[in-house]
């Protein structure tokens, strides 16, 4: 019964968590509640275009488009995972969330951001096979290679957000308020609240990071020296800004997504600040999930052509 009148204790003692809010005035909190749900919808209907596009149009049933839609669906729902929770607290009436939700939403943040950097790498693979060795394209990415890194990317991702997350729901969690300096049930505010030592689970999410960021990375790294040889070694300047062109959307979102994600789950504790790793998560909830769709097809003829198609076919 005295557990019960503290703020962040739910009548049977289980923990609930609380968001901070983004800012109580009320007129900022429009604006984000504004700008925030035009950015998810743009993201929805971005990444469903491309997912739409690839699925009509048989000429764009390549191993590259195939990758490319299943990066979009990861993207819409790792986004419909963070963004309607995070809208339902801007307006300064933080509602709790139980243990249990906060496990679920952390499980599936990190299973589906896992994946999103898994499947980048699996890409950069894809584009080294059809930039290095276009002869045998056909023969390596066979439509069950392609499904079977698919499946591998997210089954591996699955296997390390399982482990992670219940590391972390292991933890005792106390304190009066349990309140997340966050938007989202993110690993690192929520081992903050933990009262016990949480090296280990450091450690854990460390290797984790270097799992999920740091080995896909350096794959990419790999792939791009051996495609970058082999465009310089071109003798046809067209086929070399053709090469170029589809390596460099790619890479773009590479950068963006991985130079984010370190810079939170890489960094020493000591150098990190609760407000900057907010606001960096920002960055790839929404910029992103956003660019993906933006980058692949201003930068894309296929997909551009393809969309211009669909767009005159149903206004005629």
């Amino acid at each position: 019964d005295m557990l019960a009148g503290k703020p962040g204790l739910n009548q049977s003692g289980a923990p609930e968590f609380l968001f901070r809010v983004f800012t109580n005035v009320p007129e900022f909190q429009a604006l984000l509640f504004i700008l925030f749900l035009l950015l998810y919808l743009m993201i929805l209907c971005g990444n469903t275009a491309i997912i739409w596009v690839v699925c009509t149009h048989s000429s764009l049933r390549t191993p590259m488009y195939f990758f490319l839609s299943n990066l979009s669906l990861l993207e819409i729902c790792y986004t419909t995972d963070v963004v309607p929770l995070m809208l339902s607290n801007i307006f300064g009436c933080q509602k709790p969330i139980s243990l249990a939700g906060c496990g679920t939403q952390m499980f599936f943040f990190v299973t589906l951001g896992s994946t999103d950097c898994f499947l980048l790498a699996v890409m950069a693979y894809d584009r080294y096979v059809a930039i290095c060795h276009p002869l045998h394209y056909t023969l390596i990415m066979t439509q069950n290679l392609c499904v079977l890194m698919v499946l591998g990317s997210l089954g591996l991702a699955l296997f390390l957000s399982l482990q992670l997350t219940a590391l972390i729901f292991t933890l005792p969690f106390c304190g009066h308020h349990r309140e997340i300096n966050h938007f989202l049930c993110d690993v690192p505010p929520v081992l903050r609240l933990a009262c016990a030592d949480t090296h280990v689970h450091q450690a854990v999410l460390y290797v984790v990071g270097i799992l999920v960021l740091t080995v896909p990375f350096l794959l990419i790294c790999i792939s791009y020296v051996f495609i970058a040889s082999t465009i310089l070694r071109m003798r046809s300047a067209e086929g070399r800004q053709r090469a170029f062109s589809t390596c460099s959307s790619h890479l773009t979102v590479v950068l963006i997504q991985y130079g984010c994600c370190s810079l939170v789950y890489l960094r020493p504790r000591s150098s990190t600040s609760e407000d900057e790793d907010r606001q960096i998560a920002l960055v790839y909830t929404f910029v992103t999930p956003l660019l993906n769709p933006l980058i692949y097809t201003l930068r894309n003829k296929d997909v551009k052509g393809a969309l211009r198609n669909s767009i005159f076919r149903k206004t005629v």
